[in-house]
Order: structure tokens, then sequence, then C-alpha cells
């Protein structure tokens, strides 16, 4: 929902009913994420994706007859006609979709949860997509760390496991579809629960105020994360060097990096990319980012001489074999990247590839599923 979030605000505050379907569940190569969601307006017009292209004209249908309808639907889009699904994906991947009718009646929360979002505030939606009862589908209940939810799914025995298993969802930013027996059962089975875990964006941590970080900021925020570059040289580390950082900071790079961990800042989606390759500024950086069990990926740019002498100095520095394993230099994958933008791609891919456990491998030269 986040990124038809503006247009669907939009149109909410103006009164008016919009069909919105959601991924909620995947399966094998479907090209769509849990939460890719796709709007049909009070226009008739499409906004957002649920597949790429695959199955959108199905979902549009859909859409229109839910919101004249207001009876929340799911529905699952597969591999062929053959298989009793209602359209074919030709990436041979099968997806779920929850189509719903949104309005100020309908879901009333959406302002509160939109600006939650613009501020960065965590906050967690868990909506009942299927059950054996008609009458508990559509049900909502918002979700927001320390405080109570607001809304119920149908009972205080749902609402706790939900509660729970959502803020599991949020605190490492993933959306899911989780199963529970009618009345919230933990190993009962028969209704699905979607919840959309909206977390502050991830953070990518640039130190070295340099050409290269230029280039990967603003790859990292076409990612999505929020992007901080960061340099002790005030001369180097300006905001008009780095459109596209979410923030410059001018600070001694390992001070910063302790600062932000002591200050809770720093999570197991955080990514560092220390791309100065001077070893005043690298070591004591290095020292501090392999040392945090959070942080999801450290990386370090320079030669193989480079990276042989900084090892040395890490090594001297008192690092165990176990935090240099950590450590991803020279940085990147072997892309033959040589331009500041493609050495940010290479950086971007190695990232990526850890975070879903990709082999970093051309995919023509690999058998069976693409998306583990």
């Amino acid at each position: 929902m986040r990124e038809v979030l503006p247009q669907l605000l939009a149109w909410w505050e103006a009164g008016e009913s919009v069909g919105m379907g959601t991924v909620v569940a995947t399966f094998r190569s479907a090209p769509r994420p849990p939460g890719a969601s796709m709007l049909v307006g009070p226009d008739a017009s499409a906004v957002g994706s649920v597949s790429g292209g695959c199955v959108e004209g199905a979902v549009y249908d859909l859409a229109q007859t839910v919101t004249a309808s207001g009876t929340p639907t799911l529905q699952r889009y597969g591999v062929s006609d053959d298989d009793a699904f209602a359209v074919g994906l030709t990436c041979g991947g099968i997806l779920d979709v929850y189509v719903e009718k949104v309005d100020r009646e309908t879901f009333p929360e959406l302002a509160d949860i939109a600006a939650d979002i613009e501020a960065g505030r965590p906050v967690a939606v868990a909506t009942v997509v299927d059950h054996p009862d008609p009458a508990y589908v559509g049900r909502r209940t918002v979700i927001r760390p320390d405080e109570s939810p607001t809304g119920s799914l149908g009972s205080q025995r749902i609402d706790d496991a939900v509660r729970d298993d959502a803020l599991g969802l949020l605190a490492s930013g993933h959306n899911g579809t989780l199963s529970y027996g009618p009345d919230g059962e933990r190993r009962g089975e028969g209704m699905r629960v979607f919840v959309w875990a909206f977390a502050p964006a991830p953070r990518m941590l640039v130190f070295g105020a340099i050409d290269f970080a230029a280039a990967v900021a603003r790859v990292g925020g076409f990612l999505g994360y929020h992007v901080t570059v960061c340099d002790a040289r005030p001369v180097f580390a300006t905001t008009s060097r780095f459109p596209g950082a979410d923030e410059v900071v001018v600070e001694w790079p390992h001070r910063y990096l302790a600062a932000e961990q002591e200050a809770g800042r720093i999570d197991a989606r955080t990514v560092v990319a220390v791309l100065t390759h001077d070893p005043k500024f690298d070591v004591p950086l290095l020292e501090v980012a392999l040392r945090l069990p959070e942080v999801g990926y450290v990386g370090a740019m320079g030669s193989r001489r480079t990276h042989d002498d900084r090892m040395e100095r890490l090594r001297e520095a008192g690092l165990t074999e176990d935090e240099l394993a950590r450590l991803r230099s020279p940085i990147g994958l072997d892309l033959g990247a040589r331009t500041p933008e493609e050495t940010a791609i290479s950086i971007a891919a190695e990232i990526v590839a850890g975070r879903w456990g990709g082999s970093g491998e051309p995919l023509g030269t690999l058998s069976g599923r693409i998306h583990a």
C-alpha cells in the first residue's frame, strides 16, 4: 500500500470509494511481494500493480465488483486456467490477492496511518482476509509499539495473538500473512490475517564524501533506504555534493556510528558502506561496525592491496576472525564496474544478494526457482 498511499489518501479525503487489491501471499516465482497494491479509482483509473501486468485486468474487474458490493474477496491467481485458478501468471508463480472497498466508512483509520508513515513512526495494520465465518473478513486492527491496538479482529484472543506476531513483523520490516484457528488458536487453521508492517525506512550509512558516495547514495535512495553520508571533512561533506542523500553529517565516522548505535538507531536492516579507503578513517570505523551485532551489511572499498593492509591493521586492533568474516571487501559484486555509477550498482547488487540469499550468479546459468 505504501507506493499507492498518496493517491489512495487523496480519494479517501475527497469522500470517494476506491477498490484496492493487495498481494497478501506469494508462492514460487510470483512477480510482486506481499503488500504490493493496485487501486481502481472512482474515475475508473488504475494506480499501482499487483503482478507487473500478468493479472491486472482480472484484479481491475474484481475491484470494481467489490467496490459496488462492498464485500471483500480473497482471490488466488496461479499457473494456468487448467489448474482452476482464475488467471494464469506467465512467470509460473502463484499469488493471493485480497480485494476490498476503501472509503471513510470501511477504513476510518487511514489518515492516522498515513500520518504515522509520513513521520516515520512504526505502525502495523492487520486485516482478516480469510475466515470460516465471512462476517470476520475485512475486520481490521491498527497496532503501534507501546500503545493499545485500535479496532478488533473479533475477540481478545485473536487480538492478542495477532498483536504479538504483528510487532515481530514490524520489528523486521516485513509484511506477511499469519494463520490461526478461527478464534486465534496458534496451532489452528482457517483464519488468515494479513499484516502491513510500516516500519521506518532501513538505513544506509555511507562513509567517505567522494564521488562514488554520491552514486551509492542515489542508488540507496532508489532502493528505499534512508541514506546518510558521513565524513569528517566539512569541505567535502556538503548537501550540495550529495543531493541524493537524506542527510549529510560532518563527524569522525567511528564516533558517528558508535553514537547511532548508542541511540538505538542501528538494526539488522542497516547497511554500512565504507568508501574512504584511508586507514585513519577505515580502521577505527570498522572496529565499531564489525562488532555491532545488529548491522546487516558492512562493506569496504579498496584495492586488493588496500584490503590486505586493512585486514592486518584490524587484526592488530584485536578483531577476531569471526568478526573479520563479516566484512565484504573489496566491496561489491564482480560486474567489471569502472564508473562511480557502475560501482554503485555492484555494491547495491551485493547488498540485495545478501539480504535475500542470492548467489550473485547469472540467472541463465542456474536452475530451479528464481525466488527462494
